[in-house]
């Protein structure tokens, strides 16, 4: 089992208070390795919460978060960044690539925070990884010289150069035409199987979900 929550709880807001918003109530998902999930539901329904729960972002109430039979909810701040580097890909509705750097720099940012300079190793993958999603020839252009399609192919690539266990992608789909998110969501179904990596996507796309394995629904603050 490569991710387990167990009885997970999270809301906004004083308790005490008419204020106070129950997002997630009770919430429980097992997630095997290399499997595929879809996490859908109307907006509101707490899908970006329970994502940021997953991915240490944030932290619930009540309940515990088990990666790889490891607890990970009483990880230190310290413990956690060095969860999300290594274990965790996040790829977001808009792609966040940093304008002044080139591809090339954008998705070797990661490899940083625990390494000097980056190495051979980590510059064979993103060769790798870049010709799979066909920006190769783009490597050295800035996000603005790129197309948006073209920019979240980066993003996912970014994501993917740790080699993590895991991606979250939040409506990464969500900004694009019809023809760029399509070509996405095939690399996104593709790199998954080939690199034997394991995802969870949010979406509202009825497309993106069905090329899941398993598709569950957020309502009344737990999954169905």
């Amino acid at each position: 089992m490569l991710l387990q929550l167990k009885n997970i709880s999270k809301g906004y807001g004083d308790p005490q208070k008419s204020n106070f918003r129950k997002v997630l109530e009770g919430l429980n998902l097992e997630v095997e390795m290399g499997q595929k999930i879809a996490i859908a539901g109307p907006s509101g329904s707490g899908k970006t919460t329970l994502l940021n729960l997953i991915g240490t972002l944030d932290l619930p109430d009540s309940g515990e978060i088990y990666f790889k039979d490891k607890e990970i909810t009483g990880y230190s701040k310290q413990e956690l960044a060095h969860f999300r580097n290594r274990e965790l890909g996040f790829v977001f509705q808009l792609h966040y690539l940093l304008p002044q750097c080139t591809v090339w720099e954008n998705i070797m940012l990661p490899v940083l925070p625990f390494k000097k300079v980056v190495g051979k190793e980590e510059k064979e993958w993103g060769e790798h990884l870049l010709r799979k999603v066909g920006l190769w020839e783009q490597r050295n252009q800035k996000p603005s010289e790129i197309s948006g399609g073209e920019s979240q192919r980066a993003a996912v690539v970014r994501a993917l150069i740790n080699k993590p266990q895991l991606i979250l992608a939040d409506e990464p789909t969500g900004a694009l035409d019809e023809q760029n998110a399509e070509n996405l969501a095939d690399i996104l179904q593709t790199l998954s199987i080939e690199e034997h990596v394991t995802l969870i996507v949010v979406t509202h796309s009825n497309e993106l979900a069905a090329r899941m394995d398993k598709v569950y629904h957020l309502q009344n603050c737990k999954l169905n």
